[in-house]
């Protein structure tokens, strides 16, 4: 079962909080066109629920949805709309609907998934990558169940 976070917490400037991001994306850093998700993967859920196996994940209700398809795993996701302010050092956060650059100096990790195809869309991953701020410390390959390729790249400060 999701657990509901009921706590209100605003992150300031001296607060030294890093969550870990994890965002999927297509060729062109597109997550969402037409406030819809561009595509889900069944093992990339399991993925993502391997990596926060020790952990907590944080989501939005939007993603939530996601993630009760497969019910399996859910005693680690928190449930909040300002997921964001919500996590703590060391948890994971998926996000998959809304901006994420304002929250940049918070996050420690970044982990993208790239479906390896080019979709349509109108809403993109905001952070820069190639500022100098991120380095690229991994990349992994591996067979999804709707996509014959996802590649997870994690990014480092």
């Amino acid at each position: 079962m999701a657990h509901y976070s009921t706590r209100l917490k605003i992150r300031t400037f001296k607060e030294k909080t890093e969550m870990i991001l994890m965002v999927a994306v297509d060729d062109n850093n597109g997550m969402m066109f037409n406030k819809r998700r561009q595509s889900q993967d069944r093992v990339l859920r399991d993925r993502i629920r391997k990596l926060c196996a020790n952990g907590r994940l944080w989501v939005n209700h939007y993603t939530e949805k996601q993630f009760m398809q497969d019910k399996n795993g859910m005693e680690h996701i928190n449930v909040d709309d300002a997921f964001l302010n919500e996590a703590a050092p060391g948890e994971y956060c998926f996000v998959e609907n809304v901006p994420t650059a304002p929250y940049e100096r918070w996050v420690e990790q970044i982990i993208l998934f790239k479906w390896n195809r080019k979709y349509p869309s109108d809403f993109r991953f905001d952070i820069d990558l190639s500022s100098g701020a991120w380095k690229l410390t991994s990349v992994e390959e591996f067979p999804g169940s709707s996509h014959e390729k996802i590649t997870m790249e994690v990014y480092s400060r």
